[in-house]
């Protein structure tokens, strides 16, 4: 199982910016895809998570409104949306599968994590 995060970078406070999760390995269908962030000197967050078969998706509150997630099957590929992005959301950004059914927001509910990529807001 790999899960590849890309897309991160530098943007200013207000910018937008898209995270890919390159999934393989796995049948798509069968695992739910979360999102979490760690800044430095903090602990791993909950950001936002797709469940199984994409039925439903859920965000955390520090992030609702702002960002969201979506896949596409024909690239096993999911995408975190980042808009109106603030100086608090720089962190390095994970993307993690499960099979656990329903909303998962604890990270060790989760099996196989990508390496994680860093995103920096500047103010």
């Amino acid at each position: 199982v790999q899960l590849q995060a890309s897309g991160g970078g530098l943007v200013q406070a207000g910018e937008s910016l898209r995270l890919s999760c390159a999934v393989s390995g796995i049948t798509f269908d069968s695992y739910a895809i979360g999102w979490f962030r760690q800044a430095p000197g903090k602990e791993r967050e909950f950001v936002s998570m797709l469940t199984r078969s994409a039925r439903s998706s859920y965000d955390a509150d520090s992030v609702k409104g702002r960002f969201s997630t979506a896949r596409d099957n024909a690239k096993n590929t999911v995408y975190l949306q980042m808009n109106s992005l603030k100086p608090e959301d720089t962190a390095i950004y994970y993307c993690a599968a499960t099979t656990v059914v329903g909303i998962v927001t604890t990270a060790d509910q989760y099996f196989h994590w990508g390496q994680g990529t860093l995103v920096t807001v500047s103010s």
